[in-house]
Parts: C-alpha cells; structure tokens; sequence
C-alpha cells in the first residue's frame, strides 16, 4: 500500500486541483493490485489532503494549500507564565465524578435518555468503525509502539482540520490524546499551578469543573449570553482573579449553545494576550454542525500566531463512546509541557487505535457519515423543539430561549423556585432521565435550569415520548404553582 501511495502521489503532480483520477478499476490493472490496496492508498492520500474522494464519482485532486508556512509569532512570554507561580492559597483537591457519571451512565431499562452526550448506535458509523479497525490491524507496524506524539499522518490530519485551509496549525504543534477530557485534565495540569484560579464559562461543562477541582484549581465563572463570553467581562476576571488560563467552547457551547461572535473573538484573544494568559479552546462539537448551521467560523487556534490557544478537540463525539482519540494542538513551551505530562500520564495512545482513526477519517464513508449526523441533528432538534411547544406543561415551564444549530442539546430556563434535583427524580420516576443545571455552574446559578439531550434517544417517536414523560412530572408538582 505505501508503494502505491508513493507511486500516486508523484503522478498527482500532473494533474490540475479539481482534476479527476484514473477509476479505481484503471489503477488495479496498471499497477497489479488489488480494489483494497487502491482503496486504503486513496484513503491515505486523502488523510494527507492531497486528494478529494466523492461517493459514486471517484477521486479528484486536492486544491493545494498554501505553500508558503504560517507566520509564528513570538512564544517566548509562555516562559513568563509557566513558570512565575504566585503563592496561592491552599485549595482542596476533591474528585467528585458524580456528575460526569449522570451523563456517562447507561439509564435504567424503559427510561428514555436525554442526560447523555453521545448518539445511539443508529447513527454511530459501526460498519465503518468496524470496517476501519480490521485493515488498522494489518497495517505493517499497527502493533509496534507508536511515536510518542501520535502517528504522523494522524497529526497532520488534526493540524488540517484545526488550523483550516491557511495551514495556520502544523503537524509538529499537534499531540495526539485518549479522546477530549484526557486533552483538557492535561491541559489544565501543564499550564495551571495547584491552588490558582482557572477561569471558565458561566454556565459549563460538568467534567471541566471536575477536572479543575481534581487538580486543586479554583474555577472562575465568566457569564455566556448568546453571543458566548463577554470580552469586558473577562478582561476584570483576568485582573481580579490572577488566572492565566481561561477554557471556553467558542462553538455551539455546552450547554448554552451558544456560538462566540466575530466581533468578540479576537477581543477575547487580546485579553488574553494583554493578561499573559491561555485560551483553552475546547473545539468538541465541530463535527456536530446541524444541516443548517451554514459556514463554520475558523477555530480560535487558526487566527492565533503567538501560542495563546490551546485547542482541544476529539472523534468521539461524532463516531462513538469507545473511539477516543482527540488531539491537543500548542507551540512553543506549552507544547513541551504537554508533550511530557502525556508521557507522564499514559506513554502513548494506542496504535491500532490511532490507525483505525486515520483509516476511518481516510474513508469514503466518513464523509457520507458526517452529512448524515448532521441532517438527523436538525431533525432531533426540530422534533425536540415541537415537543416542547405542544405540550401544556413544558410550553408553560420548560421552553428554550434559543435553538442552536449544532451540537446536541437544548438548555431550558425553569421558573424561580423550581426545585431541580426534584424536577430530575419526579422525571425519572415518569420514565426520562434529564439533566439539572446546577452542576453546570461554578458559583451559585441565577436561575434553575435543565439540559435535554436529543441525541441519545433512539428517534423522533422517543423524543415526542420523553418531553410527553417530561410534562407528566412537570404536572405532578415539580414546578412551584402558577408557573
């Protein structure tokens, strides 16, 4: 196979961007192998972004990226910031994985999920898993120990996807993880000292505040709106606080949904570079776009040329729980840290599963997979919605302010006095299982709130079925009366 892929990518250069290939037929007779070996050397030119492999069409060549290196900028104040830690107080470092565990567990038998975080196995891409693990298996080598940082191929890939068309991301800068929350724990540990404030998004992500607390961190609440963090906002907390990280999902937030405007993006990056700060970009529901979200806004890293992003994404989400392999891309001193605490931490992500992850990613069939979650999202959320608004009792007491196009959930505001954890065994004892805000606020919320899942279940029916399940318990008392 890597012959092949030798042999073709030198006649590539004969071809104009867009151009198409010999069928694959053609290329078994010229060069006497067989369909799988043309298959897995256009999968591996395609991983590369040399070629374009459309369904029912054939191979094309890539457009070229740009030839000439993305500017880096100075990441010598990296050194300042890793290095000069204040005396902080003591924090205690608790582990309380209570509620990572509510949205990871399995529900009981007959109890409808709109707690977890991950598709069901209708829309998870199995054939192709499958199909991408065995030939990871053959391939010379898949055994052995991989490079420390991640295959080479697999990083350059992360690099392509992270850093767009400009190249803004080199292969050199990308570490390859055991999926998103092992990239963040590392994260976290490698630029934040025990016992210093670490500022995050009001509200936030559950198993980021576990992280924090896991390492003795103080975690800083910074309010979202609908347009994601507010720069004026975080430029007091960066001055107030002393922190010198700060983590935000700048794209369909979990789990407001909420997408950071252009006008405040590159504020937050000024901030942040005023403080000598880090951004952790927390990039995890990019391959989660709906039919409808339109054009996506470049990653923070892509616009970053002096290493204050660290961006952290992961396959997980959009194939399946047990694919875990992510990535973490940093330069300068950060990226050295990184790179040993990952040693430190687990020596290497395991090689037949990075392969199978270049194969899938490789594959004709990752394309039609992402189209296909991405259309059956927007339904779900349509669906979800419509729920919602016919029902009497979610219509009166539980209806979102916003409907996001992309990621996988809807956040719900509750009347003032709702008792949440109530709301959440009333609606477990009604057969769905939800998700109450509190958890997802690192200080005391403003108002109670409920996060529903409409990935989890097995379909519209179930969705219609759940938000039915949702207002039986609403009805039953959970909601302060005159809501």
């Amino acid at each position: 196979m890597a012959q092949l892929a030798a042999s073709l990518r030198d006649e590539l250069k004969r071809y104009s961007p867009g151009e198409k290939l010999p069928a694959s037929r053609a290329l078994v007779a010229r060069y006497r192998v067989s369909p799988v070996t043309v298959t897995r050397a256009l999968a591996q030119l395609a991983t590369e972004g040399l070629v374009i492999t459309r369904p029912g069409s054939g191979a094309y060549r890539a457009e070229p990226h740009a030839a000439r290196p993305p500017e880096r900028g100075d990441t010598s104040w990296q050194e300042i910031t890793l290095s000069a830690e204040a005396s902080f107080e003591h924090v205690p470092r608790g582990v309380d994985a209570g509620a990572v565990v509510a949205t990871l567990a399995a529900p009981p038998p007959g109890v409808i999920e709109f707690s977890g975080g991950y598709l069901p196995a209708a829309l998870r891409p199995e054939r192709a898993l499958a199909a991408a693990l065995a030939r990871a298996g053959r391939r010379p080598g898949a055994w052995e120990r991989p490079p420390l940082a991640g295959i080479d191929e697999l990083r350059a890939w992360f690099a392509r996807e992270i850093g767009g068309p400009g190249g803004a991301v080199a292969a050199s800068e990308v570490l390859v993880t055991a999926g998103g929350q092992s990239a963040l724990s590392a994260a976290l540990r490698a630029l934040a000292p025990p016992g210093s404030a670490v500022l995050v998004e009001s509200p936030t992500y559950p198993g980021l505040l576990a992280i924090a607390r896991a390492a003795g961190l103080r975690t800083v609440p910074v309010p979202v709106d609908r347009d994601g963090v507010r720069p004026e906002l975080l430029q007091r907390a960066l001055a107030a606080s002393g922190a010198r990280v700060f983590v935000c999902q700048p794209l369909f937030q979990n789990p407001t949904g909420a997408v950071l405007s252009a006008d405040r993006r590159p504020a937050i990056l000024r901030a942040a570079r005023e403080a000598g700060a880090f951004v952790v970009e927390d990039d995890f529901a990019r391959r989660l776009a709906h039919a409808d979200a339109g054009p996506l806004p470049p990653t923070l890293a892509a616009g970053d040329r002096d290493g204050t992003v660290v961006h952290v994404c992961s396959l997980t989400k959009v194939t399946s729980p047990s694919m875990r392999v992510g990535a973490i891309a940093a330069r300068g001193p950060a990226f050295q840290r990184l790179a040993a605490i990952q040693i430190v931490d687990s020596f290497f992500v395991p090689r037949p599963l990075q392969e199978a992850a270049l194969e899938l990613v490789g594959a004709p069939a990752w394309e039609r997979h992402q189209r296909a979650v991405a259309a059956e999202l927007r339904l779900r959320r349509e669906a979800m919605a419509a729920a919602l608004a016919r029902d009497p009792h979610t219509a009166r007491a539980a209806r979102p302010r916003h409907l996001p196009s992309g990621g996988y959930h809807l956040w719900l505001p509750l009347p003032d006095g709702t008792d949440e954890p109530a709301l959440a065994a009333a609606a477990l004892r009604a057969g769905v299982a939800i998700a109450p805000g509190r958890p997802y606020f690192p200080a005391e919320p403003g108002s109670p709130h409920i996060r529903l899942s409409f990935a989890p279940p097995a379909g519209v029916a179930e969705i219609d079925e759940g938000v039915r399940r949702l207002g039986a318990a609403l009805a039953a008392g959970a909601t302060p009366r005159g809501a």
